[in-house]
């Protein structure tokens, strides 16, 4: 064979064999998410907080050791995903009897807006709270008065867990939550990002003796 044709084979395979790496690299799809099914559908649910509940932004923890929430599973077939998660609304969150980790310092904290949790079976069950826009404002007075208001821009997805019981548990553990702070001395205001910590027993309003359940 000829040098030219040497060149112009090895240069067709080399062609071929990034053709091929090509496609073997990009062919692989992204795995599908599994199906989702939440029951009862359309029971009404209350999230109550077990223990307490923790916003830490910078230097300074906020605590509240009250927090109730509720909503209800979509009617059927909007309970049911087949690839994918259910989604139900929720009502903003309440956070009350709360504390500061500085001494002399009251915090109060607002929420407004639609929020939504989200259920994706799997192991574990994965649960994703969205908070909107400004959806929550912590405001403390006393020594240090703050402003730290979650998800400034964009909807914020808290990422959490979800666990089948009696009662089934919601929990977050060191969930983070986009924040931005203003205000004076003593107030963390280079503070981008909040850490969460929660955990919600879940109860079925609609009907006490049944359990919110997530399968698939």
């Amino acid at each position: 064979m000829s040098r030219t044709r040497t060149a112009l084979a090895l240069g067709l395979a080399a062609a071929g064999a990034l053709s091929v790496a090509s496609v073997t690299a990009t062919a692989a799809p992204a795995p599908l998410a599994g199906s989702t099914t939440v029951t009862p559908a359309g029971h009404s649910f209350k999230a109550a907080l077990s223990g307490k509940a923790t916003l830490k932004a910078g230097s300074v923890t906020v605590t509240c050791t009250v927090s109730v929430s509720t909503g209800t599973v979509p009617a059927a077939p909007g309970n049911q995903n087949p690839a994918g998660p259910v989604s139900s609304p929720i009502t903003p969150p309440t956070y009350t009897s709360c504390t500061s980790s500085i001494p002399g310092v009251t915090p109060t904290v607002t929420t407004s807006g639609s929020w939504s949790v989200s259920m994706q079976n799997g192991s574990p069950v994965t649960a994703t709270m969205t908070v909107p826009v400004g959806g929550l404002v912590v405001h403390t007075t006393g020594l240090a008065t703050c402003t730290v208001t979650a998800a400034p821009t964009a909807p914020a997805n808290v990422a959490g867990s979800w666990v089948n019981g009696a009662p089934p548990s919601l929990t977050f553990t060191n969930a983070s939550v986009p924040v931005t702070v203003t205000g004076g001395f003593g107030c963390p205001t280079s503070a981008t990002s909040s850490v969460f910590n929660a955990v919600y027993k879940v109860t079925d309003t609609s009907d006490p003796a049944q359990q919110i359940t997530v399968g698939p």
